[in-house]
């Protein structure tokens, strides 16, 4: 069991009270903790820590960790290395018994432990060139490293090299509930991960879709909103249309893909964002004028986005496609020769699982039309009817990918999504160089 506790500074001391009342109140309940984590704006004091260790009965004070503020959050695992909490647990989940474990238990890189203190967290010390230096020298000292070992490593460098980028680059947000910005918490997240892959600092622009509507401005007089939510658009490096339900903002999400298109801003649409670039592509490419998703307009003559057959309309509750489903890259290249970007990005896998949760399509009934018209739908379910991935040719656009699920939930530091990590490097105007060095 491990307790995580704050461990305030007032007067130049370390409070430990609150940690202290907080094991006692544990205890009471009859549970003991093992390790305890304190949260603290400075590095642990060892006098802090001993008292701690003392009246909060765990095993002695390397029991008791300091997570004081470092310069980013992915030097928290350092942190821990540092202080030997794999050591601890190990030890306290006797790890070392089983067999299979046997020889994967040194998680400190084969002796890099004890040059562990090169990162220097422990004493609340900054990135510096040195641990770049170490870190960045052809990972010859570390070649003989695998698995978990050579994850830190990998980590460690990542985490010094996110302290340095200099480069920004500005991607703008198009949604719905932007006042609860933990609403798009995995977008968000994605974003982070893909920009530290493409080494550059991030700057999210936040636009409510309604503002970008013209009808925002003639029926709202909202010609402030409305301005300024454009003058943003037209700041940004790439745009990302995340998903959401009802009618609200969506005609701004259209408006915020038919810009990209039209402008060549590299776009991800994700779910709702996937279905207004066909709403978008079918109404000014196809001329469908009242082209629209039987979400918002059951009775349009084009319905080009519609509700899943299999689930009931008048059932609520438990009634969305859920949970991870493969999807196919049945369409691969392109009729000018080039290959699908979104299957590139996915290291030319011919089939993915990502996660969905939706209730509405692409209507079968047009995909053919809306496919043959350019807007490409190059991912489908495994029965081929359900539409899964929509892109335009690099020959006509530099990254304009949309997917009817949820790429972000499979995001990791590094691990970046693919579509996430193509999107960044067509905004920093790195993704020809990248596609070209795969082919190497």
């Amino acid at each position: 069991l491990t307790f995580v506790s704050l461990v305030p500074i007032m007067g130049e001391e370390q409070k430990t009270k609150p940690t202290q009342h907080g094991v006692r109140d544990l205890r009471s309940l009859g549970l003991s903790p093992t390790v305890i984590f304190c949260r603290c704006k400075e590095v642990l004091e060892e006098g802090t820590k001993s008292k701690i260790a003392s009246f909060c009965h765990v095993d002695g004070p390397e029991c008791v960790l300091s997570v004081h503020d470092v310069s980013n959050v992915y030097h928290v695992p350092l942190l821990l290395v540092e202080q030997k909490l794999h050591r601890i647990l190990a030890d306290k989940l006797h790890l070392g018994s089983i067999a299979e474990l046997e020889g994967r238990l040194d998680l400190t890189m084969n002796g890099l432990e004890e040059t562990a203190n090169m990162w220097n967290l422990i004493e609340g010390v900054g990135a510096n060139e040195n641990v770049l230096a170490v870190l960045d020298r052809g990972l010859h000292e570390f070649d003989a490293l695998s698995g978990l070992s050579r994850s830190m490593v990998d980590w460690a460098r990542m985490a010094f090299k996110l302290d340095g980028f200099q480069e920004e680059v500005k991607i703008v947000i198009v949604g719905k509930y932007t006042g609860l910005q933990d609403s798009y918490l995995s977008v968000i997240k994605s974003l982070k991960h893909a920009s530290m892959a493409v080494e550059r600092k991030l700057e999210l622009i936040w636009v409510e879709a309604a503002h970008l509507d013209k009808q925002f401005d003639d029926e709202n007089g909202g010609e402030k909103e409305y301005n300024e939510a454009w003058e943003k658009m037209k700041s940004a490096d790439g745009v990302v249309v995340p998903g959401g339900f009802g009618t609200r903002g969506f005609n701004g999400k259209v408006e915020a893909a038919k810009y990209c298109r039209e402008s060549k801003i590299p776009y991800l649409g994700i779910c709702l964002g996937f279905q207004a670039m066909v709403v978008e592509y079918s109404r000014n490419i196809l001329n469908w004028e009242d082209a629209n998703s039987t979400e918002f307009v059951e009775d349009t003559k084009n319905p080009v986005v519609i509700f899943m057959p299999e689930i009931d309309k008048d059932v609520m509750g438990g009634t969305m496609r859920l949970g991870s489903r493969n999807t196919a890259f049945t369409h691969p290249e392109h009729e000018d020769g080039s290959a699908s970007i979104t299957k590139i990005m996915y290291g030319n896998a011919d089939v993915v699982s990502e996660r969905h949760r939706h209730r509405y399509e692409v209507n079968p009934e047009k995909v053919d039309t809306i496919h043959d018209a350019g807007l490409k739908f190059v991912g489908r379910d495994e029965t081929g009817t359900r539409m899964e991935v929509a892109e335009l040719p690099r020959s006509q656009h530099p990254y304009y990918v949309g997917c009817q699920y949820h790429p972000e939930f499979k995001s990791r530091p590094l691990n970046p999504s693919p579509p996430f990590h193509g999107l960044l490097l067509a905004a920093c105007g790195m993704l020809d160089d990248y596609v070209a060095g795969l082919k190497k």
